[in-house]
C-alpha cells in the first residue's frame, strides 16, 4: 500500500486562509492526516505556512488540483 504525502506552502495564509479551509472541508474525507506549520516568535505569526497532508481515495486529484489553483500556494507531491 502507498502513501500519497501532498506539500502545499502558503505564501500569505491570511489572504488564503478561507479558500484553503473550505478547500480541506471539502475533501476532509480524503485526507487522512493534515499537519499545519508557521514560524511563531514574540506573540507575532510568519504570513507564511506549510501543509503537509495524507490524502487517498478516489477525491484526492481533485483536492491536489483545487489547491494548485489557488493564488500564492505551491503544492508539491510524494508517493511512498
Amino acid at each position: 500500500m502507498s502513501s500519497h504525502i501532498v506539500g502545499v506552502y502558503v505564501g500569505n495564509r491570511v489572504q488564503s486562509a478561507q479558500e484553503m479551509q473550505n478547500l480541506l472541508t471539502q475533501y476532509g474525507c480524503n485526507i487522512k492526516t493534515r499537519l499545519g506549520l508557521h514560524e511563531v516568535n514574540n506573540g507575532s505569526c510568519a504570513q507564511s505556512g506549510l501543509i503537509i497532508l495524507e490524502v487517498f481515495g478516489e477525491g484526492k486529484a481533485k483536492l491536489i488540483s483545487a489547491l494548485k489553483d489557488l493564488n500564492g500556494v505551491i503544492v508539491k507531491e510524494m508517493v511512498f
